[in-house]
C-alpha cells in the first residue's frame, strides 16, 4: 500500500484551521430528520465517508435526501415510509449502531454489511436489545439483517453498554417512534464517552422528544419527532490533531467558530493540552487559539469520557518530557482497530517506549526516528502519525486516505498548516 511523507517542521507552526462540521452531530441530525414529522434543513453538515454512508443508507430506505447543488454541506431531509434496503456501513460505528433501530421501523428486510475490518466490531449489544424490544434480527455482527415490520413495540430493555456509548444512543434516537417508547437500563461497568449520550439527549430534546435520564437509565416517551433546522458545529475531535500541532512545535494554531458551549467531548482537548503545558484562549468572536510550550510535560490522565482523543494525546506523550499514563480506555480495543495495541506498536516501531496496560497505555517520551507508521484503516491513527511527523523527519504514513472517514481534506489542510511554520 502507498505511503505519504508526513511533513516535518523545524520551526513553530502558525496557522488558522477552519474545520468542517461534526460527524457525531451530523449523523444524529440525519437520523432525527429522517424520522421527523416534516422536512428538516441541515446546514454545515460534514461530508465525509462516514456521513455519506449515512446519507446513502437513509436514501436507500426511502428517505428524501437533497443536498444543495451549490453547497453539499446543506441538505434537506424529507421523511417518507421506510422500506427494505441494503446498507453499507463501511467502518462507521454511527451507521452500524444507529441505523438498526431505524431499520426495525421499515417495512421489509434491511441488510447490513461493511468493510472487512468492521465485521469484528461488537454489535450484539444493540442487536440483542432490539430483539428484546420486539424486532426480528438475524445475526449478531456484520453482516446482519433486520426484518422490518413497520413498527416496533419498544418498552423496557437492559443493556451492558460498557463497550460503547453508541449502543445507548442508537436506541435513543429512534425510541420516540417505538409504540411504547423505551426505558434503557445500563447494567455493567461504567459507560465510556458519556458526553456522546448527553449529545444525543440534548438533540432529542431540541426535536421535542420527552427524554429523561438518571445517568444509568434513559426513558423516552413515544411521540412525534419535530422537524428542526439543524446548524452543525465544527468537528472538535478533528480539531484536536491540529491544535496539538501547536503543542508539538511550540507554535500557534487557531480554529474559528469554536462553540462557547457544546456537548462534543472533543472540546476537552484544550484542557488536556493545558496539562501538557500549552495555553488555550477563546476569544469573543469564537476563535480558539492554542499556543504550545517550549517543552511538553508528561501527563497522568483518565480518558474514559474522551477516548477519541487518545491517539492525539498518545502522540504528544511520545514527544513529552517524562512518562505519561493514559487510563480508562480499555474500550478502545473495539474501535476501528485495537487502538491501544496499534498505538503501542507504532510508537515502539519509531524507537519509542509505549506499553499496554489493562485499561490504557504508559508512554515514556524520548527520541524517535524515521519509519513507516501503519494506520490499520483507522483515521485517528493516521492523524496521530502525522502529528509525530511534524516533529520527527522521515515518517511515512501508510494509507493516509483513511482520514476521508471524517475529514476528506486532511492531507491538504495538514500540508497547509505545516507550510505556515515560521
Amino acid at each position: 500500500m502507498s505511503t505519504w511523507s508526513s511533513p516535518s517542521v523545524s520551526t513553530p507552526v502558525d496557522a488558522v484551521v477552519d474545520l468542517p462540521g461534526s460527524k457525531s452531530i451530523t449523523n444524529r441530525a440525519l437520523i432525527l430528520a429522517a424520522l421527523a414529522d416534516g422536512r428538516s434543513h441541515i446546514t454545515g453538515a460534514l461530508r465525509s465517508r462516514d456521513t455519506d454512508l449515512m446519507l446513502a443508507a437513509l436514501a436507500a430506505m426511502g428517505v428524501g435526501i437533497a443536498p444543495s447543488a451549490d453547497d453539499p454541506t446543506t441538505v434537506d431531509v424529507t421523511p417518507a415510509p421506510l422500506r427494505g434496503a441494503r446498507v453499507d456501513c463501511g467502518l462507521a460505528g454511527t451507521v452500524m449502531r444507529f441505523l438498526p433501530a431505524v431499520a426495525a421501523l421499515a417495512t421489509g428486510d434491511v441488510e447490513f454489511d461493511g468493510d472487512e475490518q468492521a465485521r469484528s466490531r461488537p454489535l450484539h449489544t444493540v442487536l440483542d436489545a432490539l430483539r428484546d424490544l420486539g424486532a426480528s434480527v438475524d445475526g449478531s455482527r456484520l453482516p446482519f439483517t433486520v426484518h422490518g415490520a413497520g413498527t416496533l413495540p419498544g418498552g423496557p430493555v437492559t443493556v451492558d453498554a460498557s463497550a460503547s456509548s453508541q449502543f445507548v444512543s442508537g436506541l435513543l434516537l429512534s425510541a420516540a417512534r417505538f409504540a411504547d417508547g423505551v426505558v434503557i437500563t445500563h447494567d455493567g461497568p461504567p459507560v465510556p464517552s458519556m458526553p456522546h449520550i448527553d449529545m444525543t439527549v440534548a438533540m432529542l430534546r431540541e426535536a421535542g422528544v420527552d427524554v429523561t435520564s438518571d445517568g444509568t437509565s434513559w426513558t423516552v416517551q413515544p411521540g412525534p419527532i419535530r422537524a428542526v433546522d439543524w446548524s452543525i458545529e465544527p468537528d472538535l475531535s478533528n480539531a484536536a490533531a491540529f491544535l496539538a500541532a501547536a503543542a508539538a512545535t511550540a507554535g500557534r494554531v487557531s480554529v474559528p467558530r469554536w462553540p462557547a458551549t457544546t456537548t462534543q467531548p472533543g472540546a476537552e482537548i484544550t484542557s488536556l493540552l493545558a496539562q501538557m503545558g500549552a495555553t488555550a484562549t477563546h476569544f469573543a468572536d469564537g476563535l480558539l487559539t492554542v499556543t504550545g510550550p517550549q517543552r511538553l510535560a508528561a501527563v497522568d490522565v483518565d480518558l474514559h469520557e474522551v477516548g477519541e482523543l487518545t491517539p492525539t494525546i498518545a502522540a504528544l506523550a511520545a514527544l513529552a518530557d517524562g512518562t505519561s499514563t493514559l487510563r480508562g480506555i480499555a474500550h478502545l480495543r473495539g474501535h476501528e482497530t485495537d487502538r491501544l495495541a496499534a498505538l503501542a506498536a507504532e510508537i515502539n516501531g519509531l524507537g519509542g517506549n509505549a506499553t499496554e496496560t489493562d485499561d490504557g497505555l504508559v508512554i515514556a517520551g524520548g527520541p524517535l526516528h524515521a519509519g513507516i507508521w501503519q494506520t490499520y484503516a483507522d483515521h485517528r491513527m493516521a492523524t496521530a502519525g502525522s502529528l509525530l511527523g511534524l516533529a520527527v523527519p522521515g515518517i511515512e504514513i501508510e494509507d493516509v486516505e483513511t482520514t476521508s472517514k471524517t475529514l476528506p481534506d486532511f492531507v491538504t489542510m495538514w500540508q497547509t498548516m505545516a507550510g505556515s511554520a515560521l
